[in-house]
């Protein structure tokens, strides 16, 4: 994959109503192909610098998915960008460990698509 992101990113994607954010809650790179766990925020923002600003205090935003699990295929055609880093919570980890336990699939749809965003 060309973009390297890390657990704790924080990522901004653009839609034509504003700008969405994404967390990077954890990479799993055992096979042959990484699988990313992603969580998505509800909260659209008219500019990068008010997605940016929300992120000083990410107690304020309201989470849209807790936990998706991408294929690197489909991480690739979520268009996104790096805004920061921070600890991955326990909280957030929460969701992440009941996929683990329970049905444990990987989409191979884009976070976009599986958020019914376009």
């Amino acid at each position: 994959m060309a973009q390297e992101f890390l657990p704790g990113d924080d990522l901004i994607f653009q839609l034509e109503s504003g700008f969405g954010l994404l967390r990077v809650i954890a990479v799993e790179n055992d096979g042959e192909e990484p699988v990313w766990h992603l969580m998505a925020y509800e909260e659209l923002f008219p500019d990068v610098d008010s997605a940016q600003e929300a992120l000083n205090d990410p107690d304020n935003l309201h989470v849209r998915r807790a936990h998706m699990a991408l294929t690197d295929r489909a991480f690739e055609r979520t268009p996104a960008a790096r805004l920061g880093n921070r600890a991955v919570s326990d909280l957030e980890r929460i969701a992440w460990q009941n996929w683990i336990e329970n049905d444990g699939r990987v989409s191979d749809r884009s976070a976009l698509l599986m958020l019914g965003l376009r």
